[in-house]
């Protein structure tokens, strides 16, 4: 007896699509899908927001010292000419040093961070940067559920399509 649904594909592309689905979820709310693939998201998505839920408290504030370079009005790197050791004059950039007060994941945390990312594709916003979804997780999403003990999504139906007859829903976050 299989454990999960095999979804019609072999199981690299089975668990591509999961993947993207599960990150499409996490990133967008909800999602339309047929019946089978959202119940097997379901429980990815379940899982996930489970393991962010326990672990979302569990960091510690530490000092970090940062090295960066000082910037002038314009927003360009300061310089200063030095000399080397056989006399020739070089442009050195001016470095300004500062703490800053950053979270550090407790073990278990860490641990839970690298789970999700198992699950979840990286992303990009508009402008090309990269979206943290752990930290999404953690920060927006699990304060939401935290009173909550399971039930994070919900399956809508909607019904047939009308090209094969796929039977489709809506995959939202509670």
């Amino acid at each position: 007896m299989a454990k999960n649904r095999k979804l019609g594909r072999p199981t690299d592309q089975r668990l591509a699509m999961l993947k993207c689905l599960t990150t499409d979820v996490i990133l967008h709310g909800k999602i339309q899908t047929t019946e089978a693939r959202a119940k097997e998201v379901k429980s990815i998505v379940d899982s996930i927001i489970a393991l962010a839920v326990k672990e979302k408290d569990n960091f510690e504030m530490v000092d970090v010292k940062v090295v960066t370079a000082k910037l002038d009005s314009k927003g360009n790197k300061e310089t200063v000419k030095a000399t080397s050791k056989n006399g020739k004059e070089y442009l050195k950039v001016v470095k300004e040093e500062r703490t800053e007060s950053r979270q550090k994941d407790m073990p278990s945390r860490l641990n839970a961070r690298r789970k999700m990312m198992k699950k979840l594709n990286k992303v990009k916003d508009e402008k090309g940067k990269n979206i943290d979804l752990p930290n999404k997780l953690f920060n927006e999403i699990a304060p939401k559920y935290e009173n909550r003990v399971g039930g994070y999504t919900r399956i809508i139906k909607l019904g047939q399509r009308r090209g094969d007859g796929a039977s489709v829903v809506i995959l939202e976050l509670v």
